[in-house]
């Protein structure tokens, strides 16, 4: 099911492919069914971010739950690594775990060896073929970030998301990739309109380190409220 949101014309697309899981359609439960929105405490590393350098909050897409915040930390990543010593797998890997640790000072993240249980996982291969509204195959994209929702027992809405990033990528676009679409799973779910920005909406041909503004922006998302981590009462 596609809700409206519209999507920036970002190179390596971030698709919102959201699993509505709670016995059926969340659009189709009464709102009381769920719980109300309300904001979790802010993370200590965001708490102390005190640059006021501006940031591009009003770029950002909500959800039918709310905002994509995480409400329990760390925040557990799995990276998919194939099998094959081969050196391409050696620096897709390399890359990825380096935008994991360039995120971490921010929300803390646990690498973990399962995908079972892990809040965000990151797969070593391109992102699954979309159709057009008329049947027809799309371009393939090099990355594409999707989230779902599910209910935790007893009744609390939660998220994960998939990260797809193809192999076929030098070492410093894989980074780049990586660290664009890391920040859409953790929550910066828009695009900024700043090419000094990682999350800037077009590949540019130098890539940036994540900016100050970059974690303004997530800053205020983790302000904001949302259904997702709450208990139903």
């Amino acid at each position: 099911m596609r809700v409206g949101w519209r999507v920036k014309p970002w190179r390596r697309w971030a698709i919102a492919s959201i699993l509505l899981l709670f016995l059926g359609s969340v659009l189709a439960i009464a709102t009381p069914a769920l719980p109300p929105p309300q904001a979790h405490p802010l993370p200590p590393t965001l708490a102390q971010w005190g640059d006021r350098s501006g940031d591009y909050f009003e770029e950002i897409e909500s959800t039918p739950l709310g905002y994509l915040v995480w409400s329990s930390l760390p925040i557990s990543v799995y990276i998919e690594v194939p099998k094959d010593p081969s050196d391409r797998v050696q620096t897709w890997q390399k890359a990825v775990e380096r935008a994991v640790m360039d995120w971490n000072p921010y929300l803390p993240l646990n690498p973990v060896d399962s995908p079972e249980n892990a809040d965000i996982r990151i797969w070593y291969r391109r992102p699954p073929l979309r159709l057009s509204s008329t049947g027809e195959i799309l371009r393939a994209r090099t990355a594409e970030t999707r989230y779902e929702f599910y209910k935790r027992s007893p009744a609390t809405p939660m998220h994960r998301c998939d990260i797809y990033l193809s192999p076929h990528q030098s070492a410093i676009y894989t980074l780049a990739t990586a660290r664009h679409e890391l920040g859409h799973a953790l929550g910066i779910w828009g695009h900024s309109p700043s090419p000094e920005d990682v999350m800037y909406f077009s590949q540019v041909q130098d890539p940036v380190e994540i900016s100050p503004r970059d974690i303004n922006t997530l800053k205020r998302i983790y302000e904001q409220p949302t259904r997702l981590g709450w208990e139903q009462r």
